[in-house]
Parts: C-alpha cells; sequence; structure tokens
C-alpha cells in the first residue's frame, strides 16, 4: 500500500514537474515574441507568404485539373455501324467495350434519327447544307457510339483496332480514330506537360519558401545568442533550450494559418464570377468550400511544419557551438 501511494505521489510530481516546464516554455516564447515585434511580425509574414504560394498551388491544381477533364472530355472516336445494325446489336457492343477498360469514361449511343436532329440544331442557319440534305431524301446517317477515354492515344487506338478486327467487324462501317490520332496525340501531350509543368512549379516554390523561412527564423534566434549561451551557463537542458524557440515557430505558423485561411476565403470568393467567365463551370469558390479541410490541412500542417522544423535546426546549431 505504501509503495502504491508512493508511486501516486511519484507521478503526481512528475506530471506537475512538466506541466511547470511547458507553462515556462510557454512564457518564454511569448516573452520573446512581444520582446521581438518586429522580427516576429516579419517571420509570421515571410511565413503567410509561403503559405499563400503553397495554397495558391493547390488553387492551380484545381485549375488545371478542370481543365485537364474538359479538354479529355472533348477527345473521342466515333464507331460508325452499317445502316441496317440494330439497336440491341449496337448496345451489345457498347457493353463489351465498357469490359475492356476502366479507362474508358463514357460510351454514347446515337441512333440514325438522333443524329439527324444533332445535323439540323447546328446547321440550322446554314440553308446549302439544309437544301443538301432535301436532295439527298431520306437520313443519310449512320447509328454511332462516340467513345471517351483518359485521353491516352494508345488506348483510343487499342479500342479502335479491337472494333476493326474482332467480331465487331461485321457490323462496323467504320471507326474514325485514324482521322483524329494526331489531334489526340497533341492534346495528350498538353494535359500531360500541364500537370509536368504543375509538379515541377509547386516543387520550386516549396524550396524557396522554406529557405526563407529558414533564413527568417534564423535571424529571429540569432537575435537570442546570448540568452542561448546564458541558458547553457546555468545547466538548462538542450530541450527546455529550444522548447522557447519550437513553440514560437508554432505561434507564427498558427498565425499564418489564420490570416492565410481569411485571405484564401475572400480571394476565392472575389474572384469565382471573374474565373468562371474564363471557365464557365468551374467555381473557385465552391472548389475552396468543398476541399476546406484540405486546406486547412495544407495551410496549418505547413506552417506549424516549416516554423518549428526551422526553429529546431537553427537552435541545434548553437547548442553546438
Amino acid at each position: 500500500m505504501y509503495e502504491f501511494v508512493n508511486s501516486h505521489k511519484t507521478r503526481n510530481s512528475l506530471m506537475f514537474h512538466m506541466f511547470t516546464n511547458f507553462k515556462r516554455i510557454l512564457g518564454f516564447a511569448f516573452n520573446d515574441f512581444n520582446r521581438n515585434k518586429g522580427i516576429s511580425i516579419a517571420a509570421v509574414f515571410v511565413l503567410t507568404i509561403t503559405i499563400l504560394l503553397v495554397t495558391s498551388l493547390f488553387f492551380f491544381h484545381g485549375i488545371t485539373s478542370y481543365l485537364t477533364t474538359q479538354i479529355q472530355n472533348k477527345i473521342d472516336i466515333t464507331a460508325y455501324f452499317v445502316d441496317d445494325t440494330s439497336e440491341a446489336d449496337i448496345l451489345g457492343v457498347k457493353d463489351e467495350i465498357l469490359k475492356m477498360s476502366s479507362s474508358i469514361k463514357n460510351i454514347e449511343y446515337i441512333s440514325k434519327d438522333q443524329a439527324l436532329a444533332f445535323f439540323n440544331e447546328k446547321h440550322q442557319d446554314n440553308p446549302i447544307l439544309a437544301k443538301a440534305l432535301q436532295e439527298v431524301g431520306g437520313n443519310p446517317f449512320l447509328p454511332s457510339l462516340n467513345i471517351t477515354t483518359n485521353g491516352d492515344p494508345v488506348q483510343y487506338a487499342s479500342i479502335a483496332d479491337v472494333l476493326q478486327t474482332s467480331d465487331f467487324s461485321k457490323l462496323i462501317n467504320k471507326v474514325d480514330f485514324s482521322q483524329k490520332k494526331d489531334t489526340i496525340e497533341k492534346i495528350y501531350s498538353i494535359t500531360k506537360n500541364i500537370n509536368i509543368f504543375g509538379l515541377i512549379l509547386g516543387i520550386i516554390l516549396i524550396l524557396i519558401a522554406i529557405s526563407v523561412v529558414f533564413s527568417t527564423i534564423k535571424l529571429v534566434i540569432e537575435n537570442s545568442r546570448d540568452e542561448i549561451s546564458t541558458m547553457k551557463t546555468v545547466g538548462a537542458s538542450d530541450w527546455f533550450i529550444r522548447g522557447p524557440f519550437v513553440m514560437q515557430g508554432i505561434i507564427y505558423g498558427i498565425i499564418a494559418f489564420l490570416i492565410c485561411i481569411f485571405i484564401s476565403a475572400v480571394s476565392a470568393y472575389l474572384l469565382a464570377s471573374k474565373i468562371q467567365i474564363m471557365l464557365p463551370g468551374f467555381n473557385i469558390f465552391s472548389y475552396f468550400l468543398t476541399n476546406w479541410w484540405i486546406f486547412v490541412l495544407i495551410q496549418l500542417g505547413f506552417g506549424i511544419g516549416v516554423g518549428v522544423i526551422s526553429a529546431m535546426i537553427v537552435v541545434k546549431r548553437h547548442l553546438e557551438v
């Protein structure tokens, strides 16, 4: 019983000691923050700019993803069936193609009547074409399947080969892949390069941002060189010395996060209508609201992470001197 009580007291004493140290570290951090207001504001400002740069990359990713999807959705190949092919046979071909690959986004069946209606609607203001259609007589259009994949030319070529060389060939009049091949390859190359450019740009901006934040926090800690030396002289532990500066890094990160999340929301709201004019169907404010938790994780995690890591590295160098 005595050992249990003694152990319980020891545990409570240890927890009290840890809590007291934490309060001291937190107090030192806020004191240093207030004492070096100019440098602290500079550190928060640089960290805010850094987080906004990283956030802009996420907005850029949203815009490029939307553009890529829109471009890919406009790329398709069309399989035209012989005139007397039944709708059931065409839908059977559609089901078989869908089983070929998970990268097939959509297959749209267009009947002869739908093809004629689309043509008339598209060229309703062109009397020459309307007259030519009347002279032809009847409905000259063929039933077809419009096939859309992820935009990869290899995927389209594979589908075209299957349609022209398999059991479906007796039902197929023609597949227009050969006419669209060059266009598909160019568009696929453009969308691929957009993604690569975004990745490279993101890495460059993040590296620049980290180096700037690191230099700024180094300046903050350099200003406390004498304080670190004094704490070392009186025998303070390394963690007790690091603590206030690491806590300052957290404070910088939280303040920068609050500023950034506010700026991001307001900017997305104000720019939504302007961007929607250039990109119909894409609302950047809705994108922000849909992914708000990702923005919070990116901004808060990056802000605190860079602040803490920079502080730990710089203080460690002073401790080794």
